[in-house]
């Protein structure tokens, strides 16, 4: 029997922001897309998945994930319901370093990563 406080399975929702190349793609499995975001958008979605309490794995491309931000920045540090993770550009896929690098590389040195 499932708790009261248990989500249902497939409630959270799939939010992606980046090119249209990139994010139509996602449209095809049910995503909420947003193709050609801008910062300003990736701020305005944030503060709504904020505001509306519900779960969210929110993917942007990786500029969009560097654009910095009021909600960004809050919701990142916050962690719980809204985890927001980044996607490599879809052009250049092997330039892509996640945010992540440099913190391996500043714990273990920078021969981590090689």
């Amino acid at each position: 029997m499932q708790a009261d406080t248990e989500l249902p399975l497939g409630s959270a929702r799939l939010v992606v922001l980046g090119s249209a190349g990139l994010a139509g793609g996602f449209s095809l499995i049910g995503a909420e897309v947003h193709a050609d975001a801008n910062a300003a958008t990736v701020e305005t979605v944030l503060e709504q998945l904020a505001k509306s309490g519900d779960e969210a794995l929110v993917l942007l491309e990786t500029h969009l994930s560097h654009s910095g931000g009021y909600w960004l920045n809050r919701l990142r540090n916050e962690g719980g319901r809204i985890v927001i993770t980044e996607l490599p550009p879809l052009p250049a896929p092997h330039d892509y370093a996640p945010a992540v690098d440099e913190v391996v590389r500043a714990v273990l040195g920078p021969e981590a990563l090689k």
